[in-house]
């Protein structure tokens, strides 16, 4: 059906999508627009959110610097993912390392690009986003707390983004946000866990390494039960419509995560906690829509 060199472009484009994590991509450009439709310009007419090619430039300028952050942080991290994950790696090194840094110089040019359309301040913006990604990958990665907090708030910044472009400061958006940034917190932790032979090789001095899985343990149980502080303000002290269910399966889920956590020893173990998190946050993305699900209907 393909021809010899067809399948190698086809394996190619494969790689590089797996390397820029283009699922996670996708998703952040869902939650952002539904971030803006339902929380951020909640006032304003769907049309003119869906439409506004400001709004599109932006998104598209995170996508492009996180598309480039997640290519140099493979880069740094190439023999640290061949021991965590053998499999992927193969599939990564189809393309040369070379062939990435100019991917990554290029989608990082154009992120500056699109944000000059809509001003000088996203280009600053910007231009600080994609050096603090480079500097978490060559340097803060490695530092126990450090490491995680950056890589959290580094997560986050897009989100912050939009909030600056649509200037809404309303209380329950910055408690969603300690939400998102409390559960993000808690699936880096994991993932040193997780990736804690790999790291011990490469002379990574992540919380696990450096203190040990059973404080690593205590820190998780510890965020967990501050995750409750921003989901009882949301269930009880604003109004999420019907994403309450949202947040009564995000507690459920989080005392299955703690009852796991203290049983985990193995790898594969932690990627289950891993994936419980993951989940909460994909859900979290998709259940935007139940804050008020006649909203775009009356908004068309």
């Amino acid at each position: 059906m393909f021809s010899r060199k067809q399948k190698h472009l086809l394996l190619k484009f494969f790689s590089m999508f797996s390397v820029v994590r283009g699922y996670n991509i996708l998703i952040i450009v869902i939650a952002q627009y539904l971030t803006s439709i339902y929380i951020l310009a909640y006032d304003k007419p769907l049309r003119l959110v869906v439409l506004d090619i400001n709004l599109f430039m932006l998104v598209l300028a995170s996508s492009a610097a996180i598309a480039g952050g997640y290519i140099i942080n493979n880069f740094y991290d190439s023999e640290k993912d061949l021991i965590n994950r053998p499999e992927k790696s193969k599939l990564d090194r189809l393309v040369s390392q070379n062939t990435k840094l100019s991917f990554y110089f290029v989608l990082n040019f154009t992120a500056v690009v699109m944000a000059s359309y809509v001003s000088f301040r996203a280009v600053l913006f910007f231009s600080v986003y994609i050096f603090a990604i480079w500097f978490y990958s060559h340097k803060l990665k490695r530092l126990p707390f450090v490491g995680n907090l950056t890589s959290a708030i580094l997560t986050i910044i897009p989100f912050f983004a939009i909030f600056m472009y649509y200037k809404n400061f309303e209380t329950v958006i910055f408690v969603h946000a300690v939400f998102l940034f409390l559960i993000i917190s808690m699936r880096e932790l994991t993932k040193d866990l997780e990736n804690i032979r790999g790291d011990l090789v490469q002379n990574y001095k992540t919380i696990p390494i450096a203190y040990g899985e059973k404080a690593s343990k205590i820190m998780l149980s510890i965020l967990s039960v501050l995750t409750l502080i921003p989901t009882y303000l949301l269930l009880y002290r604003f109004e999420v419509g019907h994403m309450y269910v949202f947040f009564y399966m995000s507690i459920a889920l989080l005392l299955l995560f703690l009852i796991l956590l203290w049983r985990s020893k193995t790898k594969t173990q932690y990627l289950v906690l891993h994936n419980i998190l993951k989940f909460i946050i994909v859900a979290g993305v998709f259940c935007i829509l139940l804050i008020n699900v006649d909203l775009v209907l009356k908004r068309i």
